[in-house]
This record gives structure tokens, sequence and C-alpha cells, in this order.
């Protein structure tokens, strides 16, 4: 078994390295052409040979496309016994990929052969072609652009021949120039040109899938030569030559020395080396000359000067530009207006200390460099140079005077001279005020400050700006003059920070005088306060609470408080506030409750912020044992009161009487007998069959109770035939629609309440029977059994003798008036025998 399995092995590992190499040997694939137009398709074969008939006799060709399997078209045995598979791949949409033809071998793809497809474009146009003649390196350069990419390998090559007419005829060639790969320009050396004679030059592309050429340029080398840039130098100081103007500057330059014998023409441009002005170019500028004085440049500014040259009167190239030169120019005296204002302090009767302070505008854009300011007096009584007062760099200066000195002269200069002098006058105060003046903060880095013009209407203002108290005295102070005497106010933006207070003074000029000065004091900014004062509890009770604070004292760059906030809180987190106005100092809470805590505090704000003084716990008084018994008792009073009230409405209104159920009508307590005038007891009181359809229907039928004491004749019958009535009984019947509404007047019944459905005739001491008629109500009938009337309230049952109870029959003789009222609720149940139609209940 141990050489068996060694066998094995031996035999895997031989077929892993011999047949792979044999199957490579198998296969070979074909191309239709190794190289395609991108987008055009290709065929591809792949041929197995005979002697690879170890393979097996069920072969199948795969075909793959860089990774990807690609379906082959068809495969077929050969005459000489080979195997063909071809595919045809329609587009070639890549510039590069590889064909592979595969062989199943196991589980995997073995690879038979491979070829490289290469698709592309033929070679464009090259076009632009330009040469330039190189002095420097005695050589031709021509350039040109080879237009898109031909994703192939292309081959550029610049050929070229001399020729002494217009390059129509080839006398002598030229040897090719051929560029490094990549790059799109060639040099021809000197040794096979001829620098005054024609050349014709032309660029040839070349690559698998054609040719192109460029059109041809026909030149003489010297005609498109470039120079050299000159060399540029600064023109020093002679003694001869004055010294440049302001604003201009000297220089001159050295053209490059092989083209000396060259005539050319040159270029200047300039541009300051500050700020991002662009080049300004001088025109032409002539060889020869050799220097030139640029002028009309802003003074004492720095420059950046270059030139560049090409042949004169002869076809040629514009040079380089040379390197950078940096010059500056001179200075002019400064142009400029000097605003003046001063302070002056009595030192003792003959001397004044002054304080001069100055602000330059100038008055052009190349107004000059200021390098420092000269203050000098001279008095009446001295003639010759001014004695000297201040030389200084500053925008300020201190000096001494004597008392009677009202003028000083105020000069700026630099190295090219000092301006016009300016007079400074201290004028004396004796014009008239100014109105009302006023600020308002902008934004915290801005003021405005305005006043009402005086009358009459001043030259201009000075208006002056600092740090107030408590910063000292001393502290530097910022100033403007406003020249236009109309204005009524202007936005201070200058030295503005918030949470300072300024003063602002504001002096009016007049035109030999001065105004008195105005100051007032202001913020952009005002802070909150830093605290918010002190919560005390004064007094206390079971239902208030009195609170007071004192005021802080207002601070210097606080905003003043304009209202106070009082927030306190329950033991439930029940939050309640109020707002009080800044000059309140105390408080009482109302409403609170005995024995309860609570949370109080208090916040002060103002138009900039608010702040939070201390909390204060309190709480309130709890209530005494007798006003606890008070409260009790009267609480019961209350309770007992509002039962009493409940119980005498119940009682006193019938309606309410039985709530727990329905209200059962009282036919004993009738209303309805006082609705109709009474009938006499000799009228008889005859009603037609109720069925008779003739009859209009009744609608309220109502009976007279019994008189005591009288003798009633229920033994009478009418001679008539006709059935008769007690004649105690008096009947009153009410006939018509009941639809229509009652036209008598109707007195006011004691018990509007009460809604009867049937009244009783006949007496309940009478031995005839009783009859109950029906009233036409509203109200609805009982739908089911109720709780019996009492005997008083009913008299259909009756206590006999016996003491039990015994209904009360109708007389069948009474049938002619009583119908069945079978929807009578109290009836339900009974048996009524002699009526007709009636039946058994």
């Amino acid at each position: 078994m141990a050489g068996l399995g060694a066998w094995n092995l031996a035999g895997a590992a031989l077929i892993i390295l011999l047949f792979p190499r044999s199957l490579e040997q198998c296969g070979h694939i074909s191309l239709s052409a190794p190289i395609v137009r991108l987008g055009d398709p290709i065929t591809a074969s792949c041929i197995i040979s005979q002697n690879c008939s170890h393979l097996g006799s069920e072969l199948h060709i795969v075909w793959k496309l860089e990774a990807e399997l690609q379906p082959g078209e068809r495969q077929q045995y050969l005459p000489n016994g080979t195997l063909q598979s071809t595919i045809t791949l329609p587009h070639l949409n890549r510039s590069r990929a590889l064909l592979s033809c595969c062989l199943h071998w196991g589980n995997s793809l073995q690879i038979l052969d491979q070829a490289e497809l290469q698709a592309g474009y033929p070679p464009a146009t090259p076009h632009n072609l330009s040469c330039l003649m190189n002095l420097t390196t005695n050589s031709l350069t021509c350039q040109w652009e080879p237009g898109p990419n031909t994703h192939l390998s292309t081959n550029f090559t610049l050929k070229s021949f001399k020729s002494r007419g217009n390059c129509q005829s080839q006398e002598d060639p030229i040897p090719d120039c051929v560029p490094e790969d990549g790059q799109s320009h060639c040099s021809i050396p000197r040794k096979h040109l001829q620098l005054y004679q024609n050349t014709g030059i032309w660029v040839q592309a070349k690559n698998a899938l054609g040719t192109s050429v460029s059109p041809k340029l026909c030149l003489v080398p010297m005609d498109v030569v470039k120079l050299e840039p000159p060399t540029l130098w600064a023109l020093g100081p002679s003694p001869e030559v004055a010294p440049p103007q302001p604003g201009c500057l000297r220089l001159r330059w050295e053209t490059w020395k092989p083209s000396l014998h060259i005539d050319q023409k040159c270029e200047l441009r300039h541009q300051p080396r500050l700020g991002e002005a662009s080049w300004d170019l001088v025109g032409a500028l002539p060889s020869r000359t050799l220097q030139y004085e640029l002028c009309g440049l802003l003074p004492s500014t720095a420059y950046a000067l270059q030139m560049r040259c090409t042949r004169w009167r002869l076809p040629g190239h514009w040079s380089n530009w040379s390197p950078s030169l940096e010059l500056t120019t001179t200075q002019r005296a400064p142009i400029v207006r000097l605003d003046t204002w001063w302070r002056q302090r009595q030192l003792d009767p003959r001397t004044v200390d002054v304080q001069l302070f100055w602000q330059p505008v100038p008055l052009e854009e190349d107004s000059g460099q200021i390098q420092g300011y000269l203050v000098s007096w001279r008095p009446s009584d001295q003639a010759g140079a001014d004695p000297m007062l201040c030389n200084t760099t500053e925008l300020n200066c201190t000096f001494q005077l004597p008392s009677e000195a009202r003028e000083v002269i105020l000069e700026a200069y630099n190295t090219a001279g000092t301006s016009h002098p300016t007079p400074v006058v201290f004028l004396e105060s004796g014009g008239p005020p100014l109105g009302r003046l006023h600020t308002m903060a902008r934004d915290p880095h801005s003021l405005w400050v305005g006043w009402e013009p005086p009358s009459p209407q001043p030259r201009g203002y000075v208006i002056e700006w600092g740090l107030g108290p408590p910063s000292p005295s001393g502290s530097p102070k910022t100033w403007r003059m406003e020249h236009n005497g109309s204005i009524a106010g202007t936005l201070l933006q200058e030295n503005i920070s918030p949470f300072q207070l300024y003063e602002i003074t504001v002096t009016p000029l007049y035109q030999d005088t001065k105004g008195p000065s105005q100051h007032i004091y202001a913020y952009s900014q005002e802070m909150a306060p830093s605290h918010g004062p002190e919560l005390h509890l004064r007094h206390i009770g079971k239902t208030w609470a009195q609170l007071e604070w004192v005021p802080e004292a207002p601070e210097l760059g606080k905003s003043p408080l304009t209202h106070y906030t009082i927030f306190w809180t329950n033991a439930q987190d029940q939050s309640f506030y109020t707002v009080l106005n800044a000059s309140s100092h105390s408080f009482v809470l109302r409403g609170l409750e005995p024995s309860t805590l609570y949370h109080v505090h208090l916040m002060a704000a103002s138009q900039a912020w608010a702040t939070n003084s201390t909390s204060l716990t309190l709480m309130t008084l709890a209530l005494e044992e007798s006003e606890l018994h008070i409260l009790l008792g009267l609480f019961g009073l209350l309770v007992l009161l509002i039962c009493l009230c409940g119980a005498a409405q119940l009682c006193c209104r019938p309606s309410r009487k039985n709530p727990l159920w329905p209200s059962v009508p009282d036919p004993a307590h009738s209303s309805l007998g006082s609705w109709v005038p009474t009938i006499t007891t000799e009228d008889t009181f005859q009603l037609p069959s109720l069925r008779d359809s003739s009859m209009p229907p009744i609608t309220k039928i109502t009976v007279l109770e019994e008189e005591e004491k009288k003798p009633g004749p229920w033994e009478s019958n009418d001679s008539s035939g006709t059935c008769g009535l007690p004649s105690l009984v008096q009947a009153y019947v009410l006939q018509g629609d009941p639809r229509v509404p009652c036209t008598q007047p109707q007195p006011q019944s004691g018990t509007s309440d009460q809604v009867l459905y049937v009244q009783v005739l006949g007496s309940p001491t009478g031995p005839g029977p009783g009859h109950y008629l029906r009233c036409d109500s509203t109200q609805p009938l009982l739908g089911g059994l109720t709780p019996s009337p009492k005997s008083y309230e009913n008299l259909w049952f009756q206590t006999s003798p016996l003491g039990t109870p015994e209904p009360l029959v109708p007389n069948p003789e009474d049938d002619c008036i009583f119908e069945p009222l079978l929807d009578f609720p109290l009836l339900q149940g009974l048996r009524v025998s002699g009526v007709e139609g009636l039946g058994g209940f």
C-alpha cells in the first residue's frame, strides 16, 4: 500500500509539471489583424494539432477576453485532423486586450495560447507648426501639436529640404529630425541650414493604421531668429547730468553680444512692487541709445522693470523678457493740507504752555512721502530765520511761547523739500456756543454725536474724544476736524471700544474766533450690573410676607437698572412672579398658604443684561388653635345651611316630592274646575256616545267636589230617558278641537305644577258608582304599574265596612255618557261590565 501511495503522488506531480507544458504546445491562435480601429470587429481562430491525441477525443475549446468568458462561434475538425474553434468580436472597444484560447483540464481551464489585441486610430494631421532660429544654440527649433491620442505607438519625424524658390522644388535634402518619445519639438543643427535660403519643413506622423503629414512650412532661417533678452542696469548719478525729477527713473541696458551686428528694437514694461497693479508697457526703444529715462511714476515708489528686443525693420521674433530690475523713484515735496488743533495752559503771566496737534490730509494721489514735521515761530520784532520749536515725526508737539504769541508755522518735509507752510493761529473763545449736544451708540465700536448748529454758521468743528473718568487726565485723545459747518453730527469710529466711558468734546470754529467747548459722556455698549441687591425678609404672616432690598449704587460702565422681577416657588414647584419698576425697594407677597415653605429670589435687569440676587427661603406662620376652631365651625354651619336649603327645596316643590319614581297625577286635587263657569244643578249633563262621529272630540272634562253637609239627590232621574247625574255633581265639559288653544280667561291655579289625566264624577259617599273622565293632557302616561294611590286620591277603590276594598262599578245606565278608557293607566287590570264593546280587562 505504501508503494501504491508513493506512485500516485509521483504521478500527480508528473501530470502537474509536464501536462500543462504539453498543452501549451498543442494550441495556436491566429488573428485576422493584429491591430484594428477602435470599435471595429476582429476574428480569431484557435487550432489544436494532431499530436495532441492524449487529450482525448471529446474536446471543447473556451475563449476568454481578459477575465471574461466569450462564446465561440463554431468548433470543427479540419480534413488534416486538427480541431479548430473560431470567435468574432463584433466591437473591440479596448485599446489593449489579451485573448486566450483555453481547454477544460480537470476542474480548471488550461490556457493553450494567448494573443494581444490592439485597437486605436490612425494619426491625426499635425498642426500649428512653427520654427525659431536660436542664435545661442545655432539651431532651428520647430514645434507642433500632435493632435488627439491615437492609443497606438505613433512616430513623428521632422522632414525638411533646401529650396531656391518658394519651396516648390527640392534641391538638397536635410536629414530627418526624430524627436524623443513623448516630445513634439525637434532642432535642426546650423550645419544643415543656409541662414538666408528658403527651407521647406513639415512633420510626418505614422503608426500601424496609417500615416499623416502636416502642411509644409517655407521659411528663411534668419527671418525666424529669436534674440536673447538684454541686461538692464540702473543709471547712476553723474556730475554732468542733473538728478532725475520726482516720479522718474533712469536706466540703461546691454544687448546680447552675438546680436550686436543686428539692428534691434526693444520694449520696456514696469510694475509697482506693492499692490496688484498690472504691467504698463512702454513703446519701442531704439537699441543704439542703450539708456532711457522713465517718468510719470509715483514718487518714492519701488518698481520692477523688464525689457525684450527683436530685429529692427526685418522679420523676427521677440526675445523673452529680461530678468526684473528694481528701482525706486525719487521723492517730491509733500503736497498736503495740515489740520491743526491745540491746547493752551498758562504757566505764569508771561509764559504759555502749548500742546499742538495736526493731521496730514493728502491733496493728490502722489502727494509725496512725509519724513517729519517742523514747528517754528517768528517774533514780530525779529528778522531772519524762524526759531525752531519742534522737529518731530509724531503728530503732536508741546512747546512754550510768550503770552503775546498768537501764531506758529507748521511744515511737513522729506528729502525733496518741504510742504507749503501752514499758519496756526491761536483763536480766542468769543463765538456763540453749540445747541443741544447728544450721543447715540450705533454699535459696540462706534458712537454718533450730534448737535444743534449755532447761528451764525461756523466754518467747521473740532471733535475730541477719549476715555472719561476715572482714567488719568493726561490719557491720549483722538480728534477730528470737520470743515463743513452745516453738518449737525458725525460718526466716531476710531478708538471706540465697548464697556468704556468716553468723554466727547465739540468746539465750533469761526472765521477769527472759536466757540466754547461742550462735553458729553457716553458708552458705545454698557455692561450688565455686576450683582443684584441683597434680598431681606422684613415681616411675615400666615398668608403674606414683606420683602425689602437696598438698591446698589450706580457703577461707571454699567447700564442703569430698568426694573426688578421677583420669583417665588412653593413646595409643589408652582412658580409665581411679578415685575416692579426700578424705584421699588420693597414688596409684599400675598395669597400665600399658612405653614408653607417658599423659595424667593430677586432679578435686577437693565437694557444691557440681567443679574440675579441672593435667594431667600421663608416659611409662613401656622394657624392658631382658636382660629382653626372658628374656621371649622363656620364650615360646619355652611354645610348645615346648604343641607337645610336642599331639604326645603325638595319638600316645598310638588314636582320634587318623589324624585325616586315618576310623578303620578292627583285627580282629587284638580284645578280644571277653575277654567270654565259653574253649571247649575238644574242643568242636565248629557253626553252623546263617544263613538258618534258627528260629536266633536272631548278635550277637557272636570267636576267639582261635593259640598259638605248638603243632601245629594243621587236618586233623581231624568224623565226624558237620558242618563242622569247626581244633583250635587256639577260637570263641566269643554268641547272642540284639542289642538285649538282656549280663548276663555282662565284663572291661575294654586297648584300649577299638577297635571290631571282624569276627574271623578260623583260622590265618594254616595250609593251610586263613580265615573271617570280623561283629561286631554300632554303629560306622558305611565307605562307600567305604579304604587296604588291612597283612598282619598282615587275613588275607584273604596273600603267596605268590613275593611276590604270594593271597586266602584259604574252603572250600566251610564253607557250613553262614558266610553271605556282603555288607555288610562289606573284602569288597567280592572274588569268593567255593562259597557258596549269594552270586553274584559
